[in-house]
């Protein structure tokens, strides 16, 4: 098995963070976490010109899989520049309806995919076992919910809820809404739709992983005391190895993930992933020193993240 990406697979990573690099996500996260969408919406905007969206979503529904592996390459651009929004959300809600399809309940893949794949509008969803709470749910133009064998559009959302990430905003769903699908077909769905929410949650947690150690190996070389930078000192470099050694084992395990798609090794790719990316932001804060505690400083964004 390879763990290595190809040419057209690695040329398309640089794309996505060519382009979100110019286009200022640290500002667009901000804003979305003071209500602001505006900013986000025009990322979203970006990608899915780029086709994020349409990676997980059949031809058959005007996508372009699905390919779980080039999405999940996609997915750690998206932590890597600290993208906001339910885009984990909006990835399994498209794999629910995909697999909804394939077991025999085509009718809502038809309706909703085509423009979740074309970005026109954003998905969140509750699913069983998931806790009670959706992410952006004042944001997001289609709000499944899976419970007691049925999915249903939720016809709104009770209190939105801030959370420890000022950009992640929780809501629950109101009870009722339109029956689109009910029977065992809809527990198989939401299985599917979980591993493939682990799946781009793991190669997210990989990206913010690596925006902390590289925005911390910058500030070190730059940061002096005792007449030199603390970069050069042993404890730091050690420190700082450590995290890239524990980052650079989750990759392999995202994109055999990716590859064998098996929940087994999904599962395995998240709970690495996200201990190293918390393991990151642990050193990059005490390495920041006082300055890595504060909201205003941009590390904040995804120092969170990786909490939340």
């Amino acid at each position: 098995m390879r763990f290595l990406l190809d040419d057209e697979q690695r040329d398309f990573a640089r794309s996505l963070d060519a382009m979100l690099s110019a286009q200022d996500t640290v500002t667009a996260t901000r804003a979305w976490g003071d209500g602001d969408r505006g900013p986000g919406r025009a990322v979203w905007a970006r990608l899915a010109d780029a086709g994020v969206f349409a990676l997980p979503v059949p031809r058959a529904y005007e996508g372009q899989g699905p390919l779980p592996l080039e999405t999940a390459v996609a997915f750690v651009e998206l932590g890597r520049h600290a993208v906001p929004g339910p885009a984990v959300e909006t990835v399994a809600a498209e794999a629910l309806l995909a697999r909804l399809a394939e077991l025999g309940e085509p009718g809502p893949a038809k309706r909703f995919l085509p423009s979740l794949a074309s970005g026109a509008a954003c998905a969140t969803l509750t699913l069983p076992e998931g806790g009670p709470y959706a992410l952006d749910a004042e944001e997001a133009g289609l709000f499944l919910a899976v419970a007691d064998g049925e999915l249903r559009l939720a016809p709104g959302h009770a209190r939105v809820r801030r959370s420890l990430d000022p950009a992640r905003r929780l809501a629950a769903p109101l009870s009722g809404g339109e029956l689109l699908a009910t029977g065992p077909a809809v527990a198989g769905a939401a299985r599917h739709a979980r591993d493939w929410a682990a799946l781009v949650t793991a190669a997210q947690a990989l990206g913010v992983g690596l925006a902390l150690l590289d925005r911390t190996v910058a500030y070190v070389k730059q940061r002096s005391q005792f007449g030199a930078p603390i970069g050069s000192f042993q404890a730091v470099k050690h420190r700082l190895a450590d995290v890239l050694i524990r980052l650079e084992f989750v990759r392999p395990l995202v994109l055999g993930a990716a590859l064998t798609m098996a929940p087994g090794d999904i599962a395995a790719a998240k709970v690495t992933a996200a201990d190293a990316a918390y393991g990151a932001s642990r050193a990059a804060l005490q390495l920041h020193g006082a300055i890595g505690y504060t909201a205003e400083f941009d590390l904040s964004l995804w120092l969170t993240k990786a909490r939340a």
